[in-house]
């Protein structure tokens, strides 16, 4: 078995294991304790940022959730017998937004909820910042509107089915749910967070 994913519960790499339960493929998975760098014993030499998810497959090493949700589609199922709908490729029609939607689910939707996390939860009570809080809070929403006005007309984000696009925002919303900021959820986004999380995928997955 090529395919090893090291996750934990809860983190980005929710992303990948949903990918992979979505695409059916065998793979071995290591579940540890968050954070890994302290609580996994040689982690570091295997991801020297010590974060998760690691995805390796023989030789090749990545560490970034949607880059490994995009090299699982792009290198594992592109076969013409039996092809991925999760993967867009170069000359279909929304593969501009497609990836659009890849890079933007960390770079604009899940990074001010870091902040929010790091200063709620992860930080030690005396350090933890109320305003740094509350400001990216109304950050992550003002950026979450993109979401609420593509899913107007539509059920997913791109292609008229659900890709990897869907995985890596939808893993957005699950962490703004577990934040508690869920009740902030405009209708479009609220029946889209519920159509993702009913996916046999996903509940494998968020089993895990």
């Amino acid at each position: 078995m090529a395919l090893k994913l090291y996750h934990c519960k809860g983190a980005r790499s929710l992303r990948a294991l949903w990918t992979l339960e979505e695409m059916g493929l065998p793979h071995e998975l290591e579940v540890m304790e968050f954070p890994p760098r302290l609580r996994r014993d040689g982690y570091l030499a295997i991801n020297p940022l010590g974060t998760v998810p690691t995805l390796t497959d023989g030789d090749i090493t990545l560490t970034e959730s949607a880059a490994i949700c995009q090299y699982l589609v792009d290198c594992y199922g592109r076969d013409p017998a039996n092809p991925s709908p999760l993967g867009l490729a170069p000359g279909d029609k929304d593969y501009g937004p497609y990836l659009n939607w890849l890079h933007r689910s960390d770079a604009t939707l899940t990074f001010p909820q870091t902040i929010v996390l790091r200063y709620t939860q992860f930080e030690p009570p005396e350090r933890r910042l109320k305003q740094a809080a509350e400001d990216y809070t109304q950050w992550f929403f003002a950026r979450l509107r993109c979401v609420e006005e593509a899913l107007a007309s539509r059920d997913y984000l791109c292609a008229e089915r659900f890709t990897i696009a869907d995985i890596c925002v939808g893993y957005a919303l699950v962490l703004a749910d577990r934040l508690g900021l869920s009740g902030g959820f405009k209708s479009n986004t609220e029946a889209y967070y519920r159509r993702l999380i009913a996916r046999p995928g996903y509940l494998r997955a968020a089993s895990l």
